[in-house]
């Protein structure tokens, strides 16, 4: 901490959101803003650079993820903590964070005073996450699990192409890919292309 103030690192690749969360901390005792990014590249390259208390993660950034700059940022210095601020609370990317160490996640739609408060919570070693989340997190315990195959797969399905492009894309045989879609409609209780689509998408597992 910088005296007694928490230092925070805002990562979100909306400028808005950044300079609206940066105005509430700086209008509230107790808080210092070290540093902005609006990638998660850059988030891991200032965390490793500013060492802030608490960095306030947005899940969907380019350059890299959420989830895998929480993961890098944990790894390199344990001390940083991670409260995950995020307008998916359904999101894949969401139970990523939180495995790879994020001591909270919030929806970006929580009150000004409830932000304040859980960046103190998790900068003082405390667990912050919000009722909908919670239970967001408890439903993936009954998730079908996925290998990164299959959900490559199921993107390529989204977009409509077929077996024969699928196995062309991926470079496996037409018969590999009809393999891996009668266990994926069998994880997912679907009996059509369209049903695993629109179950993956409920999911989170794809963007759709």
């Amino acid at each position: 901490m910088e005296g007694n103030n928490i230092r925070v690192l805002l990562a979100d690749d909306h400028t808005v959101v950044r300079m609206g969360i940066a105005t509430v901390l700086n209008y509230s005792e107790g808080f210092v803003v070290a540093g902005e990014a609006d990638n998660g590249l850059e988030a891991v390259k200032l965390a490793r650079e500013l060492k802030p208390d608490v960095v306030l993660m947005d899940l969907q950034m380019p350059e890299l993820g959420g989830a895998e700059a929480t993961a890098q940022i944990r790894a390199e210095n344990p001390e940083v903590k991670i409260l995950v601020l995020t307008s998916f609370a359904t999101s894949v990317e969401l139970k990523r964070a939180m495995d790879a160490g994020a001591s909270g996640a919030l929806e970006k739609n929580s009150s000004c005073p409830q932000i304040i408060d859980a960046i103190r919570d998790v900068a003082e070693g405390r667990h912050v996450i919000s009722d909908e989340i919670r239970n967001s997190l408890n439903s993936f315990s009954s998730m079908p699990e996925m290998s990164p195959r299959k959900i490559e797969i199921l993107n390529l399905l989204a977009k409509g192409f077929s077996n024969k492009e699928i196995a062309k894309i991926i470079d496996v045989a037409p018969a590999t890919v009809k393999d891996h879609l009668e266990k994926i409609f069998k994880s997912l209780n679907a009996s059509t292309r369209a049903e695993a689509v629109s179950a993956a998408i409920n999911l989170g597992l794809i963007t759709g």
